[in-house]
This record gives C-alpha cells, structure tokens and sequence, in this order.
C-alpha cells in the first residue's frame, strides 16, 4: 500500500501519523536478506535487489559512491540498512551511534544519494551519508516537470547526515518527492555563507512529508518548503506533518527557523525551534509566507496550517504570517492556528530583529491565535499592508512591553485593532 493512500481525502492530524506508521511497519516484511560487505559494489546491490529484500551492510563499512535508488515494479518495500545494533524502533540516532552505521559518502561535489525517476519503496535505516562537497548530501527530484516522474514512499530511519565542520553545506535533504518520512534521524553541520541552507528542504514534491523525531541543524532555515518556483505545474507542497524535532542551531553560528512559502495541510507540532538570531533573515523562528519565487508560479500559497504545543526560544521574533507575496502575485494565506505554544526569550537585544510575538501583514486570513504563553521584549502583536479578517487572538498570556499591539502608522491599541484587524475577536488574554 503507497504511504500516500493514508492522506487521501484526509486533513493531516495527529491519528494520520498512527496510520502511517502502521503502513511503515507493514512494508518491512523481509523476503531475502542480502550481505553487502565491506568493498563491494552497493550500486550493483542496489540494481539487483528485489521488492521485499533487506539488504545489509556492513557497521563501520564506508562506501563510496554517487548512488541511485532504482525503479522496480511491485509495492513491498526494499530496505537498505546497517546489520549493526542501532537504536531500538522510535529512538533518535546520535552521533554517538556512528560505530553501528554503515556510512555512504560522495567522491566528488555531487549527492551521495539520488533515485531514478519513479522510484519507489525504499526503506533506509541506520546508515550515515557524507558528502564530499558542498551541495545538496541526499537530493531528489529538483528538476521533475511531472508528478510521475518523482520518488515517492521512501523512508529515512535513523540515518546521519552531516557536512563536515570546516567546510560549507547547502543542503542535508532535498526531497522533492512524493510520499516520504525523514524519523528518528540526525541532520548537522548544514551551513553556508553567502546563500541560504536548509537541512531539509523541499519546493517541486507533493509529499505527503512526515518529519518526526529528528536533530535537525542549518545556519539558514532548518525546514523550509518553498523557496524556489515548483518545475511541476501547479504544485504545493501538501499533507506536511513537523513533529517532535529539535530545530538548532550553535550559536557558534549567527539565521532563520523553520520557513513555509507554498504549502498545504501542514501541522508543526511538539517540536523545539531555538537560537535563530538577526543575519541576512530578520531572525524570525517560524515565517508562513506565500512566495513566487521566480514568477513563475503564481498558485503559489500557504493555507490549513496547524502550529501547536511547540517550544519557540532564543530568537529575535517568534512567528511571521503574510497574505501575499509583497512582490508577484500570489494566492492567499488562509487557516492558520496558533494554539498551546510556550514562546520565551524572544529578545532584539540579543538577538536581533524585532521581539515581537506575532507579525501580520498583507491580508492573510481565518488566522486563530489561542492558549499561547509568551515572553518577549518586543509588541504582542505588530500589523501592516492590508487588513486581517476574520481574525481571533483569545486567552493568550503575554507582555505588553512598550507598544503591545500596533499597526503601521496607526496609534497602539484599539485603534490599531481596528484598522488591521476589523471586527477581531480579541478576548480573555492577558498582557501584563
């Protein structure tokens, strides 16, 4: 069964998870296991490996090589992974656990790790990619002009995959794919100076994308979904569950959090975003904006978002939420909730930006912030371009600062309610 069937028709909610996980499960179902040693040839594995085989490799082995998953008929899973003693089903890989992993690394600038076009029902576990350059470590599917054409029902469980520390690193994942799961796994050393990088990223894949249960570390945006125009017609990215991460970065380093600019039906849930600071982005820790990148896709949207039960720290803003792209056409930002978050050190002092809780602009709508308690330096909530409608900020527990909530050009408080936020239900919070 494709992992995608578990979203079909479906919004993405918790229980989503618990059918996807059953369907994970059901794909691991072995019907030869393969010894791939040390030295051998794991393309030459891989291309001859049939639906339902596991093939193990060797803990401690390195094998190198530009790898390619290849198109095989048939819906039970291949599984590629480390005959070591790893971590139990659910428990995160460190780098601690490097002994017990199977490594792949890249020769050259190139992924270590690609699929044909079509690829499918690849399981891989307990193995640690390098790459020997500095751009995308696992990449799938940039340059797809049709849905067909993308991998889809992969999953990566309990894998490592890091740039090296004295050396730049676009990107961890590149996964423009269809169906995937990224869980349990570890994402470092994702950095660069002069562009933005991402640990996981993706703006041509339809997904569905589960992200759960990862170490995930970038200098620029540790996710981001967008940020360049889909080569797929009238794609968004879609059916994106972001739960139980750690989103970091060493404050050795000095960038963005987790970035949305075309999605649908994303829940960001119990997740830990922190240290996001003012350098080149405004050092916002979560940014929902629709964004045509390059003018080319103007369907462009972020709609249906879920943000919930998350810790959001050590930052220079806390979330940023546009109705439109302030640049190319673009549709409009709708259904966002913001509910049950614990938001603290959010300060410009030390880290730059504008300390502010909650900055709106640009005429999103249907936006429900709720049940949030907040420590900050800056505004509770900041407003400008077009009006908010319909609009509700309820039981909320926050500072109230200097200027609380304001708009552009408009005098704080009830006055700005009212010319950013029209008939906004703004109830039982309290700003002390």
């Amino acid at each position: 069964m494709p992992i995608r069937a578990a979203f079909r028709g479906a919004r993405v909610q918790a229980c989503v998870l618990l059918t996807l996980m059953f369907v994970v499960h059901a794909g691991r179902a072995s019907a030869g296991a393969i010894q791939v040693p040390a030295g051998a040839d794991l393309q030459a594995a891989l291309e001859s490996a049939q639906p339902g085989d596991e093939l193990l490799l060797a803990p401690g082995a390195v094998y190198t090589g530009n790898f390619v998953l290849p198109l095989k008929a048939g819906d039970a899973f291949i599984t590629v992974r480390s005959a070591g003693p790893l971590p139990a089903d659910g428990v995160r890989v460190t780098p601690a656990d490097r002994a017990a992993l199977a490594m792949l690394q890249s020769p050259n600038d190139r992924p270590v790790l690609t699929a044909a076009d079509g690829a499918h029902h690849w399981r891989l576990v307990g193995l640690e990619f390098v790459s020997s350059g500095t751009g995308e470590i696992v990449s799938m599917g940039g340059s797809a002009t049709r849905v067909e054409q993308l991998a889809h029902d992969l999953i990566f469980d309990r894998v490592y995959v890091h740039g090296a520390p004295d050396r730049p690193q676009k990107r961890g994942f590149a996964l423009n794919t269809g169906a995937v799961f990224v869980i349990n796994s570890y994402v470092s050393d994702i950095k660069a100076q002069g562009q933005d990088s991402q640990a996981i990223v993706s703006w041509n894949g339809t997904g569905p994308f589960v992200i759960e249960n990862n170490h995930l570390e970038a200098a620029g945006e540790n996710i981001m979904f967008g940020g360049a125009d889909p080569a797929i017609w009238s794609l968004v990215p879609s059916d994106i569950t972001v739960r139980r991460n750690l989103l970091t970065k060493p404050v050795a380093w000095r960038q963005a959090g987790w970035t949305v600019k075309n999605a649908r039906r994303v829940l960001l849930q119990g997740n830990v975003l922190e240290n996001v600071w003012q350098s080149g982005q405004t050092g916002v820790a979560i940014l929902l904006t629709p964004r045509n990148q390059g003018g080319r896709a103007p369907w462009s949207v972020v709609e249906d978002v879920t943000i919930e039960s998350n810790v959001i720290r050590h930052a220079g803003a806390a979330i940023n939420v546009s109705g439109h792209d302030d640049e190319r056409p673009s549709a409009q930002t709708a259904r966002v909730r913001i509910a049950n978050n614990l938001v603290y050190d959010i300060d410009q002092r030390v880290w730059g930006g504008s300390g502010v809780f909650l900055l709106v602009g640009n005429e999103p709508t249907d936006l429900t912030v709720e049940r949030n308690t907040v420590l900050q330096r800056g505004a509770v909530l900041q407003a400008y371009g077009r009006p908010v409608w319909p609009f509700v900020f309820q039981g909320n527990l926050a500072r109230h600062n200097q200027y609380g909530v304001f708009g552009d050009n408009t005098a704080p408080g009830q006055a700005s309610l009212d010319t950013y936020f029209p008939g906004a239900t703004f109830v039982n919070n309290l700003l002390a």
